[in-house]
């Protein structure tokens, strides 16, 4: 992340909107479901209504129903960046994120 931070500062126009993704289209429901298999736990589709009441807030489960993708097709222009590491979905199938601690 390292070098997309001294692009971003070096190159970028104040008040840019940059996105340091190595792909684009990662889906909430994709991540969720990595995360889930790799702390074995289970997952369910939910309808808004049930959203609502898992998230305690109807604004969270909107904000969480959205498929909002990013590219990084910007950036990567503006910035003269490619991406170099994992992806998301295999730095969390691969990575330590989800490691348990041993006491």
């Amino acid at each position: 992340m390292g070098v997309q931070v001294r692009l971003a500062l070096e190159k970028a126009p104040s008040g840019s909107v940059l996105h340091g993704v190595a792909e684009s289209g990662v889906t909430l429901k994709s991540i969720a479901e990595t995360i889930a298999r790799r702390l074995s736990l289970p997952t369910a589709s939910l309808t808004p209504a049930e959203a609502a009441t898992h998230f305690v807030s109807p604004f969270m489960a909107t904000a969480y129903g959205f498929d909002n993708p990013v590219s990084s097709t910007h950036t990567r222009e503006l910035l003269g960046w490619s991406p170099t590491h994992f992806t998301l979905l295999d730095d969390l199938e691969h990575g330590d994120y989800l490691a348990t601690p041993t006491p």
